[in-house]
């Protein structure tokens, strides 16, 4: 449901439309319009317990704190793979972060990059290579470790899904992009392996991915990953566009997604958590969290 304090925002939308239609009427309706939409069309937040379950699990060895290896932990072995999940086991963490990725015939496999370049020996875009075209490639590429662990693959979804169950570690499913075939693969993983829905959650920058998994599966805990001015800046703070006009209404467009992730998309998708990729996150923003039942989750 909406929650104490939504009427404030309402309000605003009824205001801002006021005032450039100067019309009563019209103001009215687009609000109402608005408001019945997200009545409609919202799913539901998994149960709190269950989300906890996921993003607090129990017994945890390292001193009550989750961990969780960015990119299945990539420092200590080749990122998302095999070996990255059974390093980061053995190192203590609680769960690994999975990148989703498909291939030209269409099996769900691990991968950050659009393209094989910079993780293996190979070259080529991830979804014009076939599965048995992507087998062949060393999955070590340029990594500090890979005499060590030299000759290992690229894993399906399925693989590293096992893999994971086997040691007991959380997932952090993260999809960039094509919501219906990662929404399909995922819901397949959870039909085969029912345990996930306490052991796993589905996360992305793109509300369409989420609100298709929820679509999907309502069952499923998710989140969605935000960092501020992620449109008008990279990673590191430099901007993305030579423009300075570019610049100026990307960042435009960055405080409204900033607005749309607070006051609505959050609640359209009904995720439990938010993952912020910011250095610093103070108490009263996880405390506006925390008064939606959504909880915030630091991440690199």
């Amino acid at each position: 449901m909406l929650q104490i304090g939504d009427e404030v925002y309402f309000s605003a939308v009824f205001l801002l439309v006021l005032f450039g239609t100067r019309s009563a009427i019209g103001a009215s309706a687009v609000t109402a319009s608005i408001y019945v939409f997200i009545v409609m069309f919202r799913f539901p937040q998994v149960p709190a317990d269950q989300a906890s379950q996921v993003l607090r699990p129990t017994g945890l060895a390292s001193a009550g704190v989750p961990v969780v290896a960015h990119r299945a932990g990539g420092h200590d072995a080749p990122e998302n793979t095999i070996a990255a999940i059974r390093e980061a086991s053995r190192n203590g963490a609680t769960g690994v972060e999975l990148d989703l990725d498909f291939t030209a015939d269409g099996v769900a496999v691990l991968m950050h990059d659009e393209t094989v370049d910079r993780t293996t020996n190979g070259m080529g875009a991830v979804g014009t290579l076939r599965l048995a075209e992507l087998r062949t490639l060393d999955a070590t590429g340029k990594h500090r470790l890979r005499e060590k662990f030299k000759g290992e693959r690229v894993p399906t979804l399925q693989e590293a899904v096992e893999e994971c169950i086997n040691h007991q570690l959380t997932i952090f499913f993260d999809v960039k992009d094509q919501p219906d075939k990662a929404a399909a693969a995922l819901g397949e993983m959870y039909h085969k392996h029912p345990v996930l829905y306490n052991s796993s959650i589905v996360c992305s920058f793109q509300p369409k991915v989420i609100y298709k998994m929820r679509q999907a599966d309502p069952g499923v805990v998710t989140a969605l990953t935000h960092r501020p001015w992620s449109l008008s800046r990279y990673g590191d703070g430099t901007p993305c566009s030579m423009s300075a006009w570019t610049n100026y209404w990307l960042g435009v467009l960055d405080v409204l997604l900033d607005w749309a992730h607070h006051h609505l998309l959050w609640n359209l998708c009904g995720v439990s958590a938010i993952l912020m990729q910011k250095d610093f996150i103070s108490l009263d923003y996880v405390q506006y969290w925390a008064e939606r039942g959504v909880e915030v989750v630091g991440c690199g």
